[in-house]
């Protein structure tokens, strides 16, 4: 339950705020306001100019507060990312909920989750300083690190292919397995797998190795990683069996979509 309602219009203000014990960042509130047991305060971001989206050179730069629906529409956003939303949330909730909120409070079924992950996005973090984490390095201890602070802005690369697909109960639901593949210039390749748990996890990150072919081996190291990385992945909706052999399958798929972008 909701006790007080701040609305800041400094980081300065807001922060102090939130070093407060039991108050709350509020975004697009689809998390908040949802039924709590406890007492708590919120801190609304709506006035700090959070809500922005620029192009700078080979990145985008993504306020906390942009809605999910406003990244969607933006003519800079990857259509891999628009595919990942339109999976994330229906368009009600897409306009409400923010990135930065999206991010925070996601699991690992999270198709906007795996692919900002794949991009390895970067996420500015202010509390007495300004810091930059790897969105890989924040998601395990997010509710640790975030106490206190205040996400700013994400930040990811535009010269980077990038692939999405899932499996799912039906085509609207969030994923089973899915995969999110991005490879940059240099070679450099990210693998991340999802579905389960309490977030995507990075199954690969690094060059795949060369295949005079093209097409031959050079996904090899990608399969099994992906194989690898739902070892674990039991739960109520899929087997880790089942999980193995459709990430692997989703893998391909990606890797087949990066290949077809060097042919376009």
């Amino acid at each position: 339950m909701i006790t007080h309602y701040y609305r800041p219009e400094t980081i300065e203000e807001a922060l102090a705020l939130l070093a407060r014990p039991g108050v709350h960042p509020l975004g697009g509130g689809t998390v908040l306001n949802q039924q709590h047991h406890e007492a708590f305060e919120v801190v609304d971001l709506q006035a700090l100019g959070l809500n922005k989206i620029h192009k700078a050179g080979e990145k985008l730069e993504i306020g906390a507060t942009v809605t999910l629906q406003a990244l969607l529409e933006s003519p800079y956003t990857p259509e891999a990312i628009q595919a990942a939303l339109r999976l994330e949330a229906p368009l009600n909730l897409r306009n409400m909920g923010t990135v930065a909120g999206a991010l925070v409070s996601c699991d690992g079924r999270s198709p906007f989750a795996a692919v900002m992950l794949a991009l390895d996005a970067k996420v500015t973090v202010v509390s007495g300083q300004l810091s930059v984490s790897s969105l890989g390095d924040l998601l395990p201890l997010r509710q640790e690190l975030l106490r206190g602070k205040l996400i700013t802005q994400i930040e990811i690369p535009l010269n980077v292919k990038l692939a999405y697909e899932q499996v799912a109960r039906t085509p609207a639901d969030k994923p089973l397995v899915c995969a999110a593949l991005a490879q940059w210039p240099s070679g450099r390749t990210r693998l991340v797998i999802g579905g389960w748990g309490a977030s995507p996890s990075v199954a690969m990150d690094g060059r795949l190795p060369p295949s005079p072919a093209g097409r031959g081996n050079e996904g090899e190291g990608l399969f099994a990683a992906a194989r690898n990385a739902a070892h674990d992945a039991a739960d109520e909706w899929a087997s880790a069996e089942y999980r193995r052999d459709v990430a692997v399958t989703l893998a391909k798929r990606c890797l087949d979509t990066l290949n077809d972008f060097g042919e376009n």
